[in-house]
């Protein structure tokens, strides 16, 4: 059934999300787009300054922005304090894909002794394991297994194809995106004299309420306690947690990120792109670090509320090449240098 093109005027949007309305309340706005591209009945909006330069020319409908840029647009605007806050909220009422509607599709496994809550969408080829309990209102995607004595608090999305493990919680209004597998076993072996001997992995996975986890990303279960997620964790795509990691409340992790296993991250922690978190002691990174993308952790950061970064960008490879020959005689000039002082010192003991 297609989806009907909702159509919203400025001066709606203006009182129903509380912001300043610059020109005319009646123009009647039905989707959003960029900047560069918005016609003249979709929103835009104007975060960052880079793009400052589109917002002579635009001709969208109407821009999201901030009072400082409200005199600049040539067209009708809404002042928001934060402009990409604001657009994320009012795009919630352009979102036209289709709702998943309630009901079991026939090719669904079930099994007998799973409760399923009210208005529950369960997809195509869905498996249910033992003892699984379904809040209401959840959807199921496509191809999902839920191993046994899994649990779903209520609101819960799941994508297509994605995996828990058994015994894996989620709490109210999770967002699972496709491929993701969430308890999975963790990376526990132990050497036996020649070879590895697997470490069972008793614990699960225990995610707090309004998580979203990316496509293709995995959680992996906890050895002995539960892998732990708190409320509110953003995960990206492509994210690898090890096996007894505990993300705080609110915190967010781009794609590309590996955290290895039994690290303690704070709350309202922000880690960049392809960072990569791991040592040989069990690291803690207190609440509110931000991290750069590419940086590696090798060690806890205790001191709240600051932005650590180290990695090194790409050079021109020639140049990157002289870099790596100095950087590989780095400890032999080391030494030189160590060796001058001691004389340097010597020689100044025996002038006094």
């Amino acid at each position: 059934m297609p989806v009907t093109q909702s159509k919203h005027s400025l001066s709606d949007l203006a009182a129903r999300f509380e912001l300043q309305l610059v020109g005319d309340g009646s123009k009647l706005i039905d989707g959003v787009s960029t900047l560069k591209e918005a016609g003249p009945t979709q929103l835009t909006f104007l975060a960052n300054r880079t793009y400052k330069k589109h917002l002579p020319a635009t001709r969208a409908g109407a821009v999201i922005l901030r009072e400082e840029n409200a005199a600049d647009c040539p067209v009708d605007c809404l002042v928001a304090a934060d402009p990409y806050l604001a657009y994320a909220r009012l795009a919630n009422l352009f979102d036209h894909r289709p709702a998943a509607l309630p009901g079991i599709h026939p090719t669904a496994v079930i099994a007998g002794n799973s409760r399923i809550g009210n208005n529950v969408s369960i997809g195509a080829h869905v498996v249910i394991g033992e003892h699984c309990d379904i809040g209401d209102a959840c959807t199921i995607g496509p191809g999902t297994v839920l191993e046994a004595e899994c649990s779903l608090d209520d609101g819960c999305r799941l994508f297509s194809n994605v995996t828990l493990g058994h015994g894996v919680r989620l709490g109210k209004r999770v967002m699972i995106h496709p491929g993701a597998v969430i308890g999975a076993d963790g990376f526990g072996i132990a050497f036996a004299a020649d070879h590895w001997e697997k470490v069972p992995q008793l614990g699960s996975v225990t995610i707090g309420d309004d998580c979203e986890i990316g496509a293709n990303s995995c959680i992996d279960r906890g050895a002995i306690e539960d892998t732990v997620l708190g409320n509110d964790v953003r995960i990206d795509n492509l994210v690898q947690i090890a096996h007894n990691v505990r993300i705080g409340n609110h915190t967010a992790i781009a794609a590309n990120c590996g955290i290895s296993g039994s690290t303690t991250i704070g709350e309202y922690c922000l880690l960049g792109g392809s960072v990569g978190v791991g040592g040989i002691h069990h690291l803690e990174i207190a609440d509110r670090t931000t991290i750069m993308g590419g940086s590696d952790v090798m060690s806890s950061v205790t001191e709240p509320d600051m932005a650590w970064a180290g990695h090194l960008p790409a050079l021109p490879a020639a140049r990157w090449k002289r870099i790596l020959v100095r950087l590989r005689n780095l400890d032999e000039l080391a030494k030189k240098v160590q060796t001058i002082e001691t004389e340097m010192e010597k020689q100044t003991h025996h002038e006094k």
